[in-house]
């Protein structure tokens, strides 16, 4: 296991193993979370020490190789470098009750949406909890600004790899880190079922958003494969049993797509489908993606929905558009790099 994925007990049990004291570990975590690039940098270590963690547990942080600022509203966007050469976005937003990262955990996504430039190229790997955590880190230091939210929503499917990113959790939320709460934490699935039931039984109080997008199982098994595997009815049985299990209203974001899902027949379904089930809805604008035939819907469409979805009692946001002009659209400067050299 890479060090900076080593919990607090973890750490310290490896600084027994070498002949110190229990509270190095601590110490190591502390400079590990500070977004240390070495052991050299951990200066309160002894030498011995530092010499004995870097022979077995070197690490290297990532590489910052595109960085994209938008003049509109002040997204930023970053392709990092791994330690394998493999490339991950992560997208940096600001709000007014703070910033917020949006971080992948996976290289690329196996799921197929239609509408996602993420999983034109497949699933390469699965990233490890210190790659998740170290998005977060490095956005920070980069950007010079505190992060003090999360979400989940870059490239790959979370519940697609779940016990990495359960630890992920564990360590962003960790006191002797960023100490970030888990209220303040989203954490977005297409709509694996069996990945939602798992996190049940976890109890966290973060925020579950389902990638819902089509209320009826046709539109959405054109759009997302992985509605052939878990139906809408049953989608939503486990979304129900969530809420029973943690008392955490969900957010279903539906992404408004021209002439395919953003029909007042479809509202009227997704309002019956959602009734009596704590629930949000965020209506996204469309990013468009050069390789998809998908085009956005028109603000009329946008706000009939919205208001057919309201009339029902159904909370509803419509998603700020941010980053339009940086390629702020999931996947997409991962795919333009990697195509530029290929080319």
């Amino acid at each position: 296991m890479n060090i900076k994925s080593m919990t607090l007990p973890e750490l310290e049990q490896v600084v027994r193993d070498l002949g110190q004291p229990a509270f190095r570990g601590k110490q190591i975590a502390q400079w590990l979370h500070r977004g240390a690039c070495s052991y050299a940098q951990m200066s309160n270590l002894p030498t011995a020490l530092r010499h004995s963690l870097e022979a077995q547990y070197p690490f290297t942080p990532p590489e910052v190789i595109r960085r994209q600022a938008s003049a509109k509203d002040g997204t930023i966007k970053y392709l990092w470098r791994l330690a394998d050469g493999n490339c991950v976005e992560t997208v940096l937003m600001r709000y007014h009750y703070g910033n917020t990262v949006c971080i992948s955990s996976q290289v690329g996504c196996r799921m197929g949406c239609a509408f996602c430039a993420s999983t034109l190229g497949g699933l390469v790997r699965r990233l490890e909890p210190y790659e998740m955590l170290d998005q977060v880190l490095f956005t920070q230091i980069d950007a010079g600004l505190p992060i003090s939210h999360i979400v989940l929503m870059g490239i790959g499917e979370p519940l697609d790899n779940f016990d990495n990113v359960m630890r992920f959790l564990e360590l962003v939320n960790s006191p002797i880190g960023l100490n970030i709460s888990m209220r303040h934490i989203s954490l977005s699935t297409c709509g694996l079922v069996p990945g939602i039931r798992q996190l049940a039984q976890r109890n966290l109080q973060l925020t579950l958003s389902v990638s819902l997008h089509a209320p009826d199982n046709e539109t959405r098994s054109r759009l997302m494969p992985v509605n052939k595997a878990y139906p809408v009815e049953v989608l939503l049985e486990a979304c129900r049993d969530y809420f029973a299990k943690t008392n955490r209203r969900i957010s279903f974001e539906y992404a408004m797509i021209q002439g395919v899902n953003d029909t007042q027949e479809a509202a009227k379904l997704l309002r019956k489908r959602l009734r009596g089930l704590p629930a949000h809805v965020n209506l996204i604008p469309l990013n468009h993606v050069e390789e998809s035939p998908l085009k956005p819907s028109s603000w009329k469409a946008v706000v009939q929905f919205q208001n057919m979805l309201e009339s029902g009692g159904i909370p509803v946001t419509v998603r700020r558009t941010l980053g339009g002009d940086i390629d702020a659209s999931c996947g997409q400067l991962r795919r333009n790099y990697t195509r530029q050299r290929q080319a």
